[in-house]
């Protein structure tokens, strides 16, 4: 008996990883979204730059599919080692307000949220709306006809779709899965307006493509002025910012936790991604601990209660 407890307690011991041990092999992060999208490129700058401080390198793989949820799935699902990292944003957080996927908030342990930024409702520049008031004009006169390139069903693109529907603004919801294509589509002439944070269609602003109509925020975008919010507007849509996020699994140990955030903090104050943030109008100072676990937690909630309101 005393022998055979000795065997089962090393082989325990030898599957714990400590801090001082960690990390010894690769760390895999998940990227919860297509290639060439937000989250990838994020996900990607973010690997680069956290290789160093941990030592080792940190491969990238794409895991695309219900509004993020099927690789926070393989997230949750792997082992909670600290070998498997993932990008959790705000756009799945949402979904899961929806009733999309089966994760949750107690699911993961974020480790910082180093992005945010609110969205716009962008149109080709070639079209025939100008401004945001004429293209509020013309979707009250012909509800439905104007289709929006979204992310998804169940995102907070999906949800101010539903609040501009209430205030009389009905607009047609053209998810895409493929982030280059959901850029490409009002462009191409494949929807007439796409709902998106500004640095991910940054190109097309910059070559003059596509047009910032009316910003979702209770503030305008100090890099975009004159672009007027949808509350001066008259519909109040705020708090539904695009934010995103780096986590693993919940179950992580705390001092593996630990490493991991001071890894990530140091790597968004490093003069790389501070000219990263800023070229896609995304900095913000980092959230970690408890007020990014509340974070989750209350966006889900808030998406809750305006699909109840």
């Amino acid at each position: 008996m005393a022998l055979g407890a000795a065997i089962l307690a090393g082989i325990c011991a030898a599957g714990v990883v400590s801090a001082d041990e960690y990390p010894s092999r690769p760390i895999e992060l998940i990227v919860t979204f297509g290639p060439g999208g937000g989250a990838d490129v994020m996900g990607r700058q973010m690997a680069k730059l956290l290789e160093q401080p941990l030592g080792v390198p940190i491969p990238v793989s794409n895991v695309g599919g219900a509004s993020g949820n099927a690789g926070l799935t393989q997230l949750r699902t792997n082992a909670a080692d600290g070998y498997t990292m993932g990008t959790l944003i705000s756009l799945t957080v949402a979904s899961w307000a929806s009733g999309l996927g089966d994760n949750k908030p107690a699911d993961f342990r974020v480790i910082a949220v180093v992005q945010s930024s609110p969205s716009f409702l962008f149109v080709p520049t070639s079209g025939p709306h100008k401004t945001a008031e004429e293209l509020l004009a013309y979707v009250k006169d012909h509800p439905g006809e104007i289709t929006v390139a979204t992310s998804g069903y169940g995102t907070q693109d999906d949800v101010t779709l539903k609040l501009l529907d209430k205030a009389g603004y009905k607009m047609e919801n053209v998810p895409f899965q493929a982030p280059a294509e959901r850029y490409a589509s009002p462009i191409g002439g494949h929807t007439q307006a796409i709902y998106e944070e500004p640095g991910d269609v940054a190109q097309f602003i910059q070559a003059g493509q596509l047009t910032p109509l009316m910003v979702f925020s209770s503030e305008r975008h100090p890099e975009f002025p004159d672009v007027p919010t949808s509350k001066e507007l008259g519909v109040d849509i705020s708090g539904l910012d695009n934010f995103r996020s780096i986590a693993v699994a919940a179950g992580t140990a705390d001092d593996i936790v630990a490493k991991l955030e001071t890894a990530v903090t140091g790597a968004v104050s490093s003069d790389e991604w501070k000219a990263f943030c800023e070229k896609t109008y995304s900095c913000i100072t980092p959230v970690t601990g408890e007020a990014a676990q509340s974070m989750i937690s209350d966006f889900r909630d808030l998406i809750a209660a305006q699909l109840g309101s």
